[in-house]
């Protein structure tokens, strides 16, 4: 049919199962991970510990619900069996559709940073990545809540290879699985899915269209309420959104140019997640990464999203926050990396396990990282909430929070040392000189001062260059994609911009220039 124009298969996959066949099919799975070898997997769970000796494959069951939940490496092959199986399911669903429409594209929705699939491997089987976007802007923290969507947006559309995603679905209104549903104000939903087309979606679209009489969602956000007739704020805004999209038809397949990379990788994630020990109070590893992030956000910096397996080359600056898990040729990317003139910067717990949670010996940072880097790790202290350290960075203190490595130099130059307790002036920043690059080690978990104020400096000494010269107030995001800029407000009073120079206004197509005052909600479109 001439409609059809792409496929949407199933929705938010998600979840597991643990029935016989599923437990049947894990054990399969591992035969094949592990050569088809007890001996191998017992040696890589570390399974004399406890006594997990398995001396039959039917004696191994999902570590949820059932069977044992304290092998870290088992959770991490679950988690593992549990994606490939949806990635496997959902290659069953289109089989049919390749064979039949094989010129229709074909994708399902992504949600936000769940990490029950690694998207990042699901991503590659997708004809278009596509996820269903819904701030929390009911919460009162806009400029967090528009920084962590931002950081989202990006990841998704790095994960389709640099390409537009799709927005698949949105709320012109509110949602009603928060606790409280608070309206959006008006404005809010507008400029929200402007941040999506800035940062490279090609739609925007709603659930829903009409409100359900009856279910689940009969009270989440349409354009069209109960009252069934368009005479509503919420469809005039959705109205006056269409118009702008209109006019933004050469912004279609435009891509961006990142010079700068943050890994967060999904598998990493349950890494984390898993491992007992140091500080398991705070273990968010995603709001981490958006952490370091956010300096260049802020800064009207393109930032693409990556999974360590990806290719580091193209970039000034990579930034790996809290990577514990070193998958199979990590060390060897990061090496050749910087070597050949690259910059990279990561944290604390860095490099302390292989893909199975297995330690490396010899110290950390695994193999040869430890000479990459110039560093090696010693202890790790972990402080209770409401405890601190702090380190001196450019003669400023600046808080620690939760975890310090205690590192030793071997060849790296100090930047920063603690200043408390008994490891005072120990080295907590960093920065070795290796081949035509640069590999720098932060110690510690920081505060937000901390962060921005490093890659402020980073950006200044790689010459990282912001997409444009305009001027904003804090609160204002700028975001380039093509030849288009979107100037955003996402603070909650009016902010001020100071044009560089004179543009076309694409909204209402007049010139502008000079200082120009943003609402609540407001947002500029310039060419």
């Amino acid at each position: 049919h001439p409609a059809v124009k792409m496929w949407h298969i199933s929705n938010e996959y998600c979840g597991e199962c643990h029935c016989e066949l599923c437990q049947e099919a894990f054990r399969e799975w591992l035969k094949k991970e592990y050569n088809n070898s007890l001996d191998e997997l017992n040696y890589k769970w570390w399974n004399g510990f406890w006594s997990h000796q398995i001396t039959d494959w039917s004696q191994i069951n999902s570590p949820k619900f059932r069977g044992e939940n304290h092998v870290s490496a088992m959770k991490l092959a679950w988690n593992r069996f549990v994606s490939e199986s949806h990635i496997s399911f959902f290659e069953n669903e289109i089989a049919p559709l390749r064979e039949i429409t094989p010129n229709i594209p074909i994708t399902t929705n992504f949600m936000k940073l769940y990490d029950g699939i690694d998207y990042q491997k699901f991503a590659k089987h997708l004809d278009l990545v596509s996820w269903d976007n819904y701030p929390a802007w009911d919460k009162g923290y806009n400029e967090t809540e528009a920084c962590d969507t931002a950081f989202v947006h990006d990841a998704f559309r790095t994960m389709g290879g640099g390409k537009p995603f799709f927005m698949m679905e949105s709320t012109p209104s509110l949602v009603n699985w928060h606790n409280v549903n608070k309206l959006p104000r008006p404005g809010r939903q507008e400029l929200s899915s402007i941040q999506a087309v800035a940062h490279g979606a090609d739609s925007v679209q709603y659930f829903q269209w009409r409100k359900s009489r009856g279910g689940h969602e009969k009270y989440h956000g349409a354009v069209v309420d109960h009252c069934g007739h368009e005479n509503t704020r919420v469809f005039r805004e959705v109205s006056h959104l269409g118009s702008v999209l209109e006019k933004l038809s050469n912004v279609v397949g435009e891509e961006c140019n990142s010079k700068v990379a943050v890994i967060a990788d999904w598998e990493n994630s349950w890494a984390v997640k898993h491992f007992c020990g140091f500080n398991n109070d705070h273990r968010d590893y995603f709001k981490e990464c958006i952490k370091w992030y956010a300096p260049f956000y802020k800064k009207g910096i393109s930032v693409d999203v990556i999974s360590m397996e990806d290719d580091y080359s193209k970039y000034d600056i990579v930034i790996a926050p809290f990577l514990y898990m070193l998958k199979d040729g990590t060390i060897d990317r990061i090496e050749n990396y910087v070597r050949n003139g690259g910059n990279f910067v990561t944290t604390y717990l860095f490099g302390f396990v292989d893909k199975d949670d297995f330690c490396y010996l010899g110290g950390f940072p695994g193999g040869k990282l430890k000479e990459v880097f110039g560093v090696w790790c010693e202890e790790t202290d972990s402080l209770p909430e409401g405890i601190k350290n702090s380190v001196l960075y450019n003669e400023k203190e600046y808080d620690v929070v939760h975890v310090c490595d205690l590192i030793h130099t071997a060849g790296a130059k100090v930047y920063g040392t603690y200043q408390k307790d008994f490891y005072a002036q120990y080295p907590a920043i960093t920065k070795n000189i290796y081949g035509k690059g640069n590999a720098y080690y932060i110690a510690f978990r920081n505060d937000d001062n901390f962060t921005d104020e490093f890659c402020f400096d980073l950006i200044d000494t790689y010459n990282i260059t912001p997409d444009t010269a305009i001027k904003t107030d804090n609160g204002v995001v700028i975001r380039k994609r093509g030849e288009t800029i979107f100037i955003m407000n996402f603070a909650d009073n009016e902010k001020t911009v100071t044009l560089d120079k004179e543009y076309k206004n694409i909204v209402n197509d007049t010139l502008v220039s000079g200082e120009i005052t943003l609402p609540v909600c407001g947002y500029l479109i310039l060419e």
